[in-house]
């Protein structure tokens, strides 16, 4: 690496990247609710406006890292800070706009804000896991295990603003705190000279780089790495609820608790690597994983519930970072092809397989439970309509409006305040209106009986959907355990390294 490189900032602005990604997402899942007060949204607007914030993210890395290569890490860092900010300029620009324009043209800037942030992610994504490699080629897994501890790093500093200052100041204050990070890695990239990939600098030609995309093992590993994305991060996106409706009140301080051993841990990962090798590590994890996710669903005790996130926050932790650079360490020629192959995978297995499928079986299992328990109490809570996934049959699951309006500690007075909103702003949102007619004349007179039946369901979905969740970390550990045999058949697991030009 040429010492006109200063690849310790350039690092450091890549690890800000992932802080402000980070810290903007659980920020923004904090003041849902204050956009719901301000602007009269109903839960499925907020809904799709939080969606914009995901929409494409997995498409965009793909797209973004076909050309990196030919456009260079620099450039679409500028692009991705450019984004960043931009994001933030339409997003607070939400109580004008719903003051000059009203509810409808606010909907659409805090969209258009959350879908701008997640394309930014998207490119910053494509860029800083290649980047990293290349910065540090003899140390592949132990420098992306420590460039993606900035993401949890994100969510917990997000996630503790979101307790210490959301409700207690303006919305746009805490929204606005991740252009902290942003103004940093915009800093430190600016006047920078970034290095080429290995690739280009080992002269390999844009179609062998996707050609490597038809590797037998690279489409194994990126087999593997769905499954990634279907235990962390789609985990991660229901676990916050499930945990919270297990131990009432301590859901956030549990995923608090399980980001920072990730964040703490991926510190360590170049030690344990050099003892066991990136497969040996990923077995271990998968197995670890596997074990805490049954423990979630079965322990019912308050300390075996946080033994339980231990255990599943030690599994978990080393997935993303390491599976990056068994490619990077692999797969060399590909540059940010393969690399972003691995990303967009995992991001589109989280958000077409990991959320929905851990939700259906949610509902699954607490909809059978509930019609067990009490059959009048499951046809007041049913879905109006069936629903499926995949393969898998159509089931009526539960209402998530009417569960929350009985089970929430404030369910009933926010549904009073939301209406009450409507009306002052002279709006008409029918789902409100009939979520509304519904508590007055069902839900409230027969409240008493169905809370607990409707309570214990939704506990019983969650915990038997965590079970079966651990069913991915098994089959990833035999995936694991198939490339170590099969390694060590070849003489062992060993990088596959590029001659390289010095950076000119």
């Amino acid at each position: 690496m040429s010492e006109q490189v200063p690849r310790r900032r350039i690092f450091l602005a890549s690890f800000m990247t992932l802080i402000a990604a980070g810290l903007g997402f659980a920020v923004r899942g904090g003041i849902l609710k204050e956009w719901g007060n301000q602007f009269g949204f109903t839960q499925l607007e907020l809904g799709t406006i939080t969606g914009g914030g995901l929409v494409g993210f997995g498409l965009v890395i793909l797209a973004a890292s076909l050309i990196t290569d030919r456009v260079g890490y620099k450039a679409l860092l500028v692009l991705a800070f450019v984004l960043h900010g931009l994001s933030a300029v339409v997003t607070l620009a939400a109580t004008p706009t719903f003051n000059a324009l009203g509810p409808a043209a606010t909907y659409w800037c805090l969209y258009v804000g959350m879908f701008m942030f997640a394309v930014a992610n998207g490119l910053c994504e494509a860029v800083i896991n290649p980047l990293a490699a290349t910065l540090y080629p003899k140390q592949k897994t132990h420098y992306l295990n420590i460039l993606h501890a900035g993401w949890p790093a994100g969510l917990i500093l997000g996630g503790l603003l979101g307790q210490l200052i959301v409700g207690k100041v303006r919305w746009e204050v805490p929204m606005a705190l991740f252009l902290v990070p942003v103004a940093a890695y915009g800093a430190m990239i600016l006047g920078v000279r970034f290095p080429v990939s290995e690739a280009r600098a080992a002269g390999v030609a844009y179609g062998r780089m996707i050609r490597e995309l038809a590797s037998p093992m690279l489409l194994f590993l990126l087999l593997l790495h769905a499954g990634v994305g279907y235990v962390e991060l789609g985990t991660d996106s229901w676990i916050t609820n499930i945990t919270n409706s297990i131990l009432t009140g301590q859901g956030f301080l549990l995923f608090v608790y399980a980001s920072s051993i990730m964040f703490v841990l991926r510190f360590f990962a170049g030690p344990i690597v050099e003892r066991i090798n990136p497969l040996g590590l990923l077995f271990c994890s998968a197995c670890v994983a596997c074990v805490g996710l049954l423990m979630l669903g079965w322990v019912e005790s308050a300390a075996l519930v946080w033994v339980a996130v231990t255990v599943y926050g030690l599994g978990k932790t080393f997935f993303w970072p390491t599976m990056l650079g068994v490619v990077g360490e692999r797969f060399p020629r590909g540059g940010a092809v393969t690399m972003g192959a691995v990303g967009g995978v995992g991001m589109l297995s989280a958000g077409l397989l990991g959320g929905p499928g851990i939700g259906y079986k949610q509902d699954y299992y607490a909809s059978r439970y509930l019609q067990q328990e009490s059959m009048p109490a499951y046809e007041r809570y049913a879905a109006p309509s069936e629903s499926r996934f995949g393969p898998f049959p159509e089931i009526r699951g539960l209402d998530g409006a009417k569960v929350g309006v009985l089970l929430e500690p404030d369910g009933a007075a926010e549904l009073e305040r939301t209406v009450e909103r409507l009306e002052d702003q002279g709006r008409t949102v029918e789902a409100v209106e009939r979520l509304d007619r519904w508590w007055e004349s069902t839900g409230r007179p027969n409240a008493a009986v169905d809370q607990g039946p409707v309570s214990e369901a939704r506990i019983y979905g969650g915990r038997m959907a965590l079970k079966w969740t651990a069913v991915v970390p098994a089959l990833m550990a035999l995936g694991y355990l198939i490339l170590i045999v099969y390694f060590r058949a070849r003489g062992g697991y060993r990088p596959v390294e590029l001659a390289r030009e010095e950076d000119a």
